[in-house]
């Protein structure tokens, strides 16, 4: 007797898969092979950072190829073992994921080329490159990914390769920056993992267009502000958001200073990410109760940050407080939720990657000529070299929201979109901590660069591999301060996607729910 032939359409993507649309998985696919290989190869000490900068070269194409892709075709899905979404895992590319990720690459080739002059034999054989390879492994599928369980595995790929790059070197203050970065992001990531049983408990999904569409239908019935109010707790000291932020100035200034720059230009912007992709596409409605919060939490971490940063000495722990003080805008934005707020939550999250990896990179080669960290004994650095000086004070600029870099414009968005609803405090808080983070840089500037020196300097010079990147991240802020039309259009879109997630829903259920 023949057997009945079983129709598996229903469950399964019986059609080809194109082949554009394989990027959205290859980013992380890639990361992961190609740690693999430099793990293998992790006695060959040479070929660690030649086989790194070419393979994160290839990462950068693949994201910006992506970008290419999703800007021309809209929000792309591929679904793991062919199974439909909701069953099966999906990854689902828009134009603010893939925005992420292709900053995050260029950030990570800027800080791999570096780090062959700033990592040492002993970082090579301990598995700097292995490690930074696995960090963009978590990084780009936590962008990527369509599930929210998966969202949580890839923020568990990059804390675990974290962990190991923060303790590279095993010194004292490393190990203990390592313990209270290690404590509170474990804490976070456990509120994480239950919120995120809680909502399976709900809605029966981890989907998030699946979770988009339920919440949309069923909101007065289920315990959506409970749900958004955790995730809000949990993303947020991922993010170093006020009050659970005091981990990342006890811990950034601690490992290698090209550690620090890559934590300082990803990690924090991976947790303002999630809190864009749950409370703006998923919970939009909890995200408006909650915005008068958000705000506050926003306000508080923008002027501790600058003011942390007025009362530091260590230009490293300096700049942890920009870090913080940069992070209180995107919420500011992330409060207010309208398209400008979002578009300018976006385009700073984006710019302070660049330009907080970059500041890292200058403060790591200002310790290298000047011998030191401490403010009271740097000096000279200009008689030193005029080019470095120069890319310096252009971040400075930058980092501080002063025209005509990349920092000015996310700055005026926000600011715009608080006049908008008449939140004018928001604003001033906003232009309150660009002044005075422009007094703390400049402070660096003026005793760390322009002043003679306070000591006699040593005779270490700056590797052209060390001063490429951070002239390659300098450029790019300058770029997209001068020409910033191209990058907020795209923003525009991005922040219009999140707040309409029509064209992502559709994208993982071409047929309807």
């Amino acid at each position: 007797m023949a057997a009945t032939p079983i129709d598996l359409s229903a469950a399964l993507v019986m059609t080809p898969v194109p082949a554009a649309d394989w990027l959205v998985v290859l980013p992380p696919v890639w990361c992961l092979l190609s740690g693999a290989v430099l793990l293998m190869l992790r006695k060959s000490l040479r070929l660690q950072g030649l086989l790194a900068v070419p393979a994160l070269a290839v990462l950068v194409l693949l994201d910006a190829l992506l970008l290419m892709h999703v800007s021309a075709n809209g929000p792309v899905t591929m679904v793991m073992g062919r199974w439909l979404p909701p069953f099966g895992i999906a990854f689902t590319a828009d134009l603010t994921g893939v925005l992420f990720a292709l900053a995050g690459a260029v950030v990570a080739l800027a800080g791999a080329v570096h780090a062959l002059s700033d990592i040492d034999g002993s970082g090579r054989r301990y598995g700097f490159y292995p490690f930074l390879l696995l960090l963009m492994a978590g990084v780009s599928g936590a962008f990527l990914t369509g599930d929210i369980f998966n969202l949580y595995v890839w923020f568990e790929v990059l804390l675990i390769s974290s962990f190991g790059l923060i303790t590279l070197g095993s010194e004292p203050r490393q190990i203990d920056g390592a313990i209270k970065y290690a404590f509170l992001n474990l804490i976070a990531t456990t509120l994480f993992l239950i919120t995120t049983g809680y909502l399976y408990g709900i809605f029966g999904t981890l989907n998030m267009a699946d979770i988009a569409t339920r919440a949309a239908s069923g909101r007065e019935d289920l315990p959506l502000m409970t749900l958004a109010t955790l995730y809000l707790l949990a993303f947020g000291m991922k993010a170093a958001a006020f009050p659970v932020n005091f981990w990342l100035p006890a811990s950034y200034h601690t490992p290698r200073v090209v550690v620090s720059a890559l934590f300082a230009g990803l990690l924090t912007k991976v947790g303002i990410y999630a809190l864009l992709r749950t409370l703006v596409m998923l919970f939009p409605v909890e995200r408006e109760e909650l915005s008068f919060v958000i705000a506050l939490a926003g306000v508080a971490t923008m002027l501790l940050g600058a003011l942390g940063a007025l009362g530091q000495s260590d230009i490293r722990r300096l700049l942890g407080y920009v870090v913080i003080s940069g992070i209180g805008v995107m919420l500011a934005g992330l409060a207010l939720g309208s398209p400008g707020g979002i578009s300018g939550a976006i385009f700073y999250a984006l710019h302070s990657m660049v330009v907080m990896t970059a500041l890292y990179m200058a403060v790591g080669l200002a310790g290298r000529l000047a011998g030191s960290f401490d403010l009271n004994r740097l000096g000279g650095l200009y008689t030193r070299s005029a080019l470095f000086s120069t890319l310096s004070l252009v971040l400075f600029f930058a980092v501080s929201g002063l025209p005509p870099f990349s920092g000015f414009w996310p700055k005026v968005m926000v600011a715009k979109a608080a006049i908008d609803i008449g939140a004018w405090w928001l604003t001033a808080a906003v232009f309150l901590t660009g002044f005075l983070t422009t007094i703390a840089v400049g402070r660096v500037f003026l005793l760390a660069y322009w002043r003679p020196a306070v000591e006699p300097l040593p005779t270490a010079a700056i590797a052209p591999s060390a001063l490429l990147p951070l002239a390659a991240l300098t450029a790019l802020t300058v770029l997209f301060g001068l020409f910033p039309e191209t990058l907020l259009a795209t923003v525009q879109q991005a922040a219009q996607g999140l707040s309409d997630p029509r064209a992502y829903i559709g994208s993982v259920f071409p047929g309807g729910n």
